[in-house]
């Protein structure tokens, strides 16, 4: 005879399946294996409890479409009320190692400026972000998901920024006195400028500016195109400067006179970011040596596009701490009202 399904066994299979995503998406790991747990999350969610604690009792989950021997087994060990082997195995060797400096500074992060949500190409809503930063201990997140020209990453039309405005006001009500504040990411055009309208630009929190397209232009029109995005009054932060990436096949990051791009950033008070997405960690070492000599503030900021990824920033404050940034000099060691003074005097 089955056992019925104790009020606490679904939740406890729920909670470890949505650990391992989570997990997974800390370690970057391929979209298949993420998918996999997703699917297996959304099919016991369409289980009744007593044909669910059947086939967890009777081991016959496999034989459901979406459910395989790991996510099984996550199950099962999960309702038996064990961590399990498989979960065990992820949070030793999805751990993000800090460096006693990069820890230091983590601590002094009260927010991140730069993350995405189901609003583009990320995989979170904003309220699941918001809830995964508060329980990291951040005060605040800045919702930065892509503009319209980015359309491979659904960027944000006007019409849809709108709305997504109105949910951000929704979530902060759901979240205070944790802050979500309004971004975002803006395509920084082949001639400088911004895909944005300006009067919507001027009334966010926080615009974060980035190249996304044409990373090869010649150096000459690629520093005008990045000293222009600086020295514009509607952006804050430049985003992942080079565009390198340094896993995989990898990318040379671009090539452009980054004296020149950080001495307008440091003439304009904007901040240079130092992107912790492990296959981006964005800029070199060098170039964050030269940003920090030329007087720029900086932002560590995850680029999430995940909830897992929101643990990132140790990435970035160590090679931070490396290169000897002063706490003072990051934006987000600031509070919320801070962080919206400061930008808000670039406008």
């Amino acid at each position: 005879m089955t056992i019925p399904l104790s009020s606490g066994t679904r939740p406890l299979c729920t909670a470890a399946l949505d650990r391992v995503v989570y997990l997974l998406d800390r370690s970057l790991a391929d979209g298949y294996r993420i998918r996999a747990f997703q699917r297996a999350l959304a099919v016991i969610g369409g289980l009744d409890d007593d044909e669910l604690a059947e086939r967890i009792d009777n081991g016959t989950l496999t034989q459901l479409d979406g459910i395989g021997d790991a996510t099984a087994t996550v199950i099962a060990e999960a309702a038996g009320g064990t961590v399990g082997t498989y979960l065990t195995k992820l949070e030793a060797e999805t751990l993000i190692v800090r460096t006693p400096g990069g820890d230091q500074l983590v601590h002094e992060l009260r927010g991140d400026c730069h993350l995405h949500s189901t609003w583009s190409d990320g995989s979170a809503s904003p309220l699941a972000m918001a809830e995964a930063a508060r329980a990291l201990g951040h005060e605040y997140i800045v919702l930065t998901d892509h503009s319209a020209r980015l359309t491979v990453a659904h960027g944000l039309t006007r019409e849809r920024h709108m709305r997504q405005l109105e949910e951000v006001a929704a979530v902060n009500e759901a979240v205070a006195p944790f802050r979500v504040l309004t971004g975002i990411e803006v395509d920084i055009n082949e001639d400088g400028s911004l895909d944005g309208d300006d009067d919507l630009l001027d009334h966010l929190d926080v615009v974060v500016a980035s190249v996304h397209s044409k990373l090869r232009m010649e150096r000459q029109a690629m520093t005008q195109r990045m000293v222009l995005a600086a020295a514009n009054p509607r952006v804050d932060i430049l985003g992942h400067c080079t565009g390198r990436k340094v896993t995989g096949k990898g990318r040379d990051g671009s090539d452009a006179d980054f004296d020149l791009v950080f001495a307008a950033c440091a003439r304009f008070d904007k901040a240079v970011e130092i992107n912790c997405r492990p296959e981006r960690l964005d800029p070199p070492r060098a170039l964050i040596a030269r940003a920090l000599e030329i007087g720029c503030r900086f932002s560590i900021d995850t680029d999430a596009h995940a909830t897992g990824q929101l643990e990132w920033q140790p990435y970035g404050a160590n090679r931070a701490a490396e290169m000897g940034v002063p706490a003072d000099r990051i934006v987000n060691t600031g509070g919320a009202e801070d962080l919206i003074n400061w930008a808000h005097s670039h406008r």
